[in-house]
């Protein structure tokens, strides 16, 4: 997230404030009590139970490939960690978060995964403060970050941000304004439907009332009154969680802007031979001019700032240079920006050692969960709802359990692979939204039919679930974001950010799932009657009554709560 608060600024609060906090509390209030209630060990599960095994078998496989992606996600931005940090080979690195999670995967299953991200939570909270205290210190607390970030709107591009045009003064560090005034008015490219309808409604909703990575926690609740308060405890530190991993993305902005700082957002890594080959190259270069510095920036393999390499040449040229001095100058030149590496460079910058193991401590552990989060939830659901359910029926639980073993390995080999694509990106939550766009968009659409409509057909939800992937897909390749896209090979449209695409993504399968499971159901017959639904559909379910629970204690009104407060928090960063 600090990635983002420094791509696109406070915006990146609504991935909270708006895109996280009324869906969990929807997922309290009415999603829980289908999902414990109806004991389905998976999301695929309790599709079968509503409709039949094509709906659930889609669900699965379109789950099981998300869920690869996302921890490939989480085990691409561990091994650059390391890499930065340590100096280790890429591919070492992913060699080696890959066996550790492994092992402890394998040992302790999705009770290691539970305990990993209740300790992430704690060591992001008290490894992360520090940096904030000491970067809001070190930019003249927020006012002071405010100037910086005005200045930075009305010309971005001077410190190589990814915006192709100037933005008004709040464009960084207002969340509504720039947004309703339109795409072209914030670094995220978006507009008020794309935020609200996309986000909020769209991926928020079908991440975390869809997504059997998240359920999976809640349902391993001792009962339904912990199952239902699991989320709106949750969603307690989520609406304050912006302040801890936002805005050092905004101070890192600020930082750059300032030159007596000599800080900059790093750049993307370059390999050490890379670095050896442009610093020849500068040294060798026999006029300050284009030439030279088109040579050095083939040498590093980057875009580079035409200006600063020739004066770096100018320079050298005068007086000759240290092989460090032209490395560093070379690595202010680059210009462009790993916003993922941004949070690894303030705890550089302003943790002393012990402070810095603490917040290292706490990035370690926020990659390792995601990575076992996603490997626990692919071991679930492959297992259960593709081996169990289509190839080897009737086996004892010992040999299930020996399979899931299996394919925890399996999922983190396949893991790795799916890292070599997350690393074409400089955001990580720039890809792992467009995962969410192409699987949960769609199934949302599905299950809010199948829980409120007890008419939706199998026939109906399967082809239209279907059509929602393939749109999402087709959109893709028709469309670009910042390079990526558009591997149909004609382009209809080219989105400002790779966010913007992910929210349009996301709302074109939710409405082409919708349509088309709306239309087939309506043409198709019902399969299952009004006893077989009892549980599965919110109209045929028994309420829960919260009658013998204190009025503070209840869900809804817990839920309402916080709603309030998070309406609060909208407001007073508008």
């Amino acid at each position: 997230m600090a990635a983002s608060g420094a791509k696109y600024g406070i915006a990146t609060a609504h991935f909270y404030w708006v895109g996280a906090i009324p869906a969990m509390i929807f997922l309290a209030v009415f999603m829980m009590p289908f999902y414990y209630g109806s004991k389905a060990r998976s999301v695929p599960e309790y599709l079968k139970m509503r409709f039949d095994e094509r709906v659930r078998a889609l669900n699965a496989i379109s789950f099981a490939v998300m869920t690869i992606f996302a921890s490939g996600i989480s085990m691409d931005a561990l091994a650059k960690l390391l890499s930065q940090l340590l100096g280790w080979n890429y591919n070492f690195g992913l060699l080696i978060c890959s066996g550790v999670v492994l092992i402890y995967v394998l040992k302790g299953g999705l009770t290691s995964a539970i305990y990993t991200e209740v300790l992430q939570f704690f060591m992001i909270v008290l490894g992360f403060a520090p940096v904030v205290y000491l970067g809001l210190k070190d930019v003249g607390w927020w006012h002071g970050m405010n100037h910086s970030l005005q200045a930075v709107a009305v010309e971005p591009s001077a410190i190589y941000l990814n915006a192709s045009t100037n933005f008004a003064a709040n464009a960084w560090t207002s969340a509504w304004q720039p947004v309703l005034a339109g795409s072209e008015h914030n670094p995220m490219g978006v507009d008020w439907f794309a935020m609200i309808f996309g986000l909020g409604f769209v991926l928020s909703f079908g991440y975390w009332c869809c997504n059997f990575l998240v359920v999976q926690r809640a349902m391993a609740a001792k009962n339904m009154t912990a199952a239902r308060n699991t989320p709106l405890v949750a969603a307690v530190p989520k609406m304050f969680f912006p302040f801890l991993v936002i805005v050092p993305g905004m101070i890192a902005v600020a930082l750059t802007s300032m030159p007596d700082k000599n800080y900059r957002i790093p750049p993307p890594i370059v390999s050490q031979a890379n670095y050896n080959n442009a610093i020849a190259t500068v040294r060798n270069a026999s006029a300050a001019d284009a030439d030279a510095v088109k040579a050095v920036g083939d040498a590093l393999g980057e875009k580079v700032d035409s200006g600063k390499i020739l004066s770096l040449v100018a320079a050298n040229k005068a007086g000759q240079l240290t092989d460090t001095q032209i490395q560093q100058g070379l690595y202010n030149s680059i210009a462009e920006n790993y916003y993922s590496g941004v949070i690894l460079s303030l705890i550089k910058k302003y943790c002393p050692p012990g402070l810095f193991g603490l917040a290292l401590t706490a990035l370690l552990a926020s990659f390792m969960s995601g990575m076992a989060g996603n490997v626990t939830a692919f071991n679930t659901v492959f297992t259960y709802d593709l081996y169990q359910a289509y190839f080897v029926k009737g086996k004892s639980d010992r040999h299930y359990f020996l399979t899931g073993k299996v394919i925890t390995v399996v999922g983190i080999v396949l893991s790795a692979g799916a890292a070599y694509f997350a690393s074409m990106y400089d955001n990580a939550m720039d890809v792992i939204q467009l995962v969410f766009s192409f699987v949960n968009a769609p199934l949302f659409a599905t299950f809010l039919l199948a829980m409120f409509w007890k008419r939706t057909t199998a026939t109906g939800a399967f082809y239209g679930l279907f059509c929602g992937i393939g749109a999402s897909t087709m959109v893709h390749g028709l469309t670009v974001a910042e390079g990526k896209g558009g591997w149909l090979g004609h382009k209809l449209y080219e989105f400002p950010s790779s966010m913007a695409q992910n929210f349009w993504l996301a709302a074109v399968a939710f409405i082409v799932c919708f349509t088309f499971t709306l239309v087939i159901s309506l043409a198709t017959a019902r399969t299952k009657s009004d006893a077989d639904l009892k549980g599965l559909v919110y109209s045929l379910t028994p309420k829960i009554v919260d009658n013998n629970i204190p009025v503070w204690q209840r869900p809804a009104v817990v839920g309402t709560v916080l709603l309030i407060v998070c309406v609060i928090l909208n407001f007073i960063f508008w």
